[in-house]
Parts: C-alpha cells; structure tokens; sequence
C-alpha cells in the first residue's frame, strides 16, 4: 500500500491493518522540550514523556483519552527522533497499540507535524477527520472533552478547520487567544473565527476576560485531512512540498517512520495557526470547559494540583512551617523544608533546584537559555538516562573515573560494544548477568563482580525474568560516549 495524497504522489508502505475507515485519526504532537518545566524537563526527556501531573505522563494521559476503539482509530504520533524507544515503551505499557510513529529529525513546530499527518492519514482513509492533540497537556473532565469533539467533529464533517477554545479563567500572558466571530447556525457554542492573537501583556489579557469575547488557544484542532492539505497548498506550499518529499525519501526502521532529515529540514518552522488558522476562510472554533491546561509552568502545575489548607501543593516528603500557596517537589528522595514563605515554587532533582516566585514562572525558560549559552548539561538531559534496555545513572565521577547504577529489564540487552580509552568493572547488585567478554560467555550472580579492559569486545544482558541492577565502574583516560564503538546492535542502540 502506497501513500497517496491529493497529486497521486506515492509515498513509502506503511502498515495500516489496524485502521479503520469512519473514526476520528488522534494525532499527537510530541515535538515539545518543556523548558519552563526545568529541571524536571529536560530536552531527552521532557514533560510530556514524565508523570508530571496524575499516575502516567502526559502521553499515556492524552492517547488514553482518545482510546474509545467505536469512536477512534488507533493513534499516530509525531515525535522527535530520540524519545522514540521511550513513547514506544510507554505505549506498551497502557496497551495501546499507534497506527504510526513518525520520526521527525529536527524540530519544525506544529505546521509541518500537521501535514505529515494529513498525508499519511489520507492514504488510510481519504475522507480521515484529525483530531491533533499536543502530548503535553491535561484535560481534568473528559466527559466534557468528549463533549467537544462530539461537536468539532460535527463541524469538520462539514469543512471547517476547527480549534478548541477554552474560557479564560484570569488574565494570563502565556497563552494566545483567539477571537470569537459570528454563531454558527444549528451548531451549539461554536463560532466563526474573527482573528488569532499571540500572546498578549497583561493589560491586553484582562481587556480580553473582560470582554468575554475572547478565549484561550488550546492548540488542540479538528480538520478533515484532505482539506487541510489543499489550505496548505494555498497558504504555506513550501511547507507541503518539503513534507511530501521528507515521505517520498522515508524510510522504514522497526515500528517507527523516519522521514528524511534534509528534506524536512526545508520545512518552515511554523505553527499550524500561523501557516493555516490565521489565513484560512474555514476556521470555526468550539468553546470547551474541559478543565485544560497546557502544563506550561509550575504555576499552571499548582493550579491543578491538590492542596493543603494553606494552598500549599507538595510531591515528595515536604515540611512547611508559616508558608502559603507554595508548589514543592523533591524527586530526589530528599526532605524539603519551606519556612515562612508564600507563593514560590522549589524544585529540586538530584542535579539541580529551582526556587522562583510563582508569579515568574514563565521566566524560568531563561535558565534553560543560560545554561545552554554556558554549555551546561543540565538542560540536556538527567544523571538518570532512560535505554531501550533499561536504564543508566551516574552516581559518582572525577578525574579519570565515573561511577553509574544500570538497571536493565528482563531480556534486555545492551549493544555488543567496545572502548579504547576505559576500562570497565561491573557488579552485580541483584538478578544475574549475561556477559559477553571477547570470545567468553558467562553468568554473573548477585555480590559477583566482572572486569573488561580496555579494548576488548563486550555485552552485557539480562537473561532473567527479574530486573538487574548492577554498578558500573569505568576508568581510564577518556570516559566520553563516543568512545563507543558498537559491533553490533541489542534490541536496540
């Protein structure tokens, strides 16, 4: 099966058994960093990936809520190449199995995601309706979500691009509005679309709940396919025509799509609402009171979050004495103490803190900035970095040596590797080890330990139903990463 869009252009095979004809196409956005969600976002692992909010990520949370198989089809999800193994894994794990997982090699917001979707969703069904949900978001009710795609669906069946709004609650600078137009006939709270604004000053913002006229830009939209592409052509071509060829040139790789990373490069980097919403005649907007957030900042968490009597929010073991209205969070196992204070935010991981008035939460996107200016990790990624296999983390490191805990999952395998400037010791904490050391094989049991000089050829796997934990000593002259020369793949790199 070829993809076909509306030139007859053919575009690489993809695996669609599982599609239905007739139900809504869920598309979600997964290009977002989350940067003033530091330090627990960070660029490898960001928000949507995490349990920011609730007992699952942001992404299990949105694909369950387009998980009804009589209304949806299966997902498609378009996402950066390097959280791949990770959306792929929590996907297994709430048994929800994508139609697609698209691979986008550089980050080109929402505009190019869009109409990747658009095209691969009008090979499956070529009357497809998609409902483009960001993967980073909360919805608190979901009767009324299903509320209102019951009625955005009503209107994109007959040709419009709808958007979701949401009621402004107060005067907030973070979000774009948009502007409600005339009623449309015989459909309930929707509206023709007079204008999309960015974000505006306060000033601005509390015309806007004032007026009652105005509501928040959710990014969530509902659009047939088809008529999607053709905005395109008409208002951002060079976006189309630098996707169609990143799908012409695409390829294959396991469960995932990648699509060809000079092509795409090409695209612009514009938001659907630049390169469609603000231009097209077809947009129509729903107003949704579905308890939504976009997560964008720690005030925006504690707005959700339960609170004690004194408003104080808490994830982790926290004390508060005389404080107020504070949003604190240890994931590093710490106590954290806050002492007469109102209306801040703490953070703390095992790498960083964060302490910022929650009326500057929007500002902490310039610390990210900094530290990527001072060329910083911390911005990048975590000490704990999830694997495919499992997962490794630094505990210890100086001159010459690093000290990391590696936990890999039953049948998990690293890829048969070597290093030319380190030496490595594992031992094993608990479960039992598969080593390979050149041309050895061996079985490595708990308080057992083994060494691997430099140079030589090894894997490390897991052939036990247990998880094992093990600890890694590395030494020698060099300890970078690319210092790996793989042989020969596990499961995967």
């Amino acid at each position: 099966m070829s993809i076909v869009a509306t030139d007859d252009r053919a575009f690489p095979e993809l695996e669609s058994a599982s599609h239905r004809l007739g139900l809504i196409q869920p598309v979600l956005l997964s290009g977002g960093v989350g940067s003033r969600l530091w330090p627990v976002s960070r660029e490898r692992y960001p928000k949507q990936l995490q349990t920011i909010h609730g007992k699952r990520s942001l992404i299990q949370d949105t694909a369950l809520r387009v998980a009804e198989t009589t209304r949806f089809a299966p997902p498609m999800i378009v996402c950066n190449e390097d959280h791949r193994f990770i959306i792929a894994e929590q996907f297994r794990d709430i048994a929800v199995q994508p139609f697609a997982i698209i691979l986008e090699p550089v980050g080109r917001n929402t505009a190019p995601a869009a109409a990747v979707a658009a095209l691969v969703a009008c090979n499956a069904d070529p009357d497809a309706i998609l409902l483009l949900l960001p993967a980073d978001h909360a919805v608190l009710d979901q009767q009324a979500f299903q509320a209102a795609v019951t009625r955005a669906h009503s209107l994109a069946a007959q040709g419009h691009l709808v958007t979701f709004g949401i009621q402004p609650q107060y005067p907030e600078t973070g979000y774009g509005y948009i502007q409600r137009g005339a009623s449309i006939p015989k459909a309930t709270n929707a509206f023709h679309v007079a204008a999309f604004i960015e974000k505006p000053d306060l000033a601005r913002a509390e015309t806007f709940v004032a007026n009652g006229n105005h509501y928040w830009n959710s990014g969530m939209f509902m659009m047939p396919a088809r008529i999607l592409i053709e905005e395109l052509r008409r208002h951002s071509p060079e976006t189309l025509t630098a996707v169609r060829d990143a799908l012409d040139l695409a390829k294959q790789d396991t469960d995932f799509l990648r699509l060809d990373a000079t092509a795409f490069a090409r695209a612009p980097n514009l938001s659907i609402d630049y390169a469609v919403m603000e231009k097209t005649d077809r947009a129509a907007m729903v107003s949704a009171d579905i308890g939504w957030t976009d997560v964008g900042t720690w005030s925006a968490l504690w707005d959700i979050s339960a609170k004690d009597q004194n408003g104080n929010a808490t994830v982790g073991t926290v004390i508060h004495v005389d404080a107020n209205n504070t949003y604190v969070r240890c994931d590093d196992g710490r106590v954290a103490a806050v002492v007469g204070v109102d209306n801040v935010v703490l953070v703390t991981t095992d790498d960083a803190v964060l302490l910022v008035h929650r009326d500057r939460a929007q500002d902490v996107k310039h610390v990210v900035d900094t530290l990527k200016r001072d060329k910083r990790t911390e911005y990048l990624q975590h000490r704990k970095v999830h694997r495919p296999w499992g997962s490794s983390q630094s505990l210890l490191s100086g001159h010459r040596y690093e000290v990391k805990r590696l936990s890999v999952k039953p049948g998990g395998k690293l890829s048969l590797q070597k290093h030319h400037h380190r030496a490595e010791h594992w031992v094993v904490v608990s479960g039992v080890a598969l080593v390979t050391r050149d041309k050895e094989q061996m079985l490595v049991r708990e308080n057992e330990s083994i060494y691997l000089p430099s140079g030589c050829i090894h894997r490390l796997e897991n052939p036990g139903k247990l998880p094992l934990e093990l600890i890694e000593v590395q030494s020698g002259a060099y300890l970078g990463d690319d210092d790996i020369v793989r042989m020969e793949e596990g499961d995967h790199p």
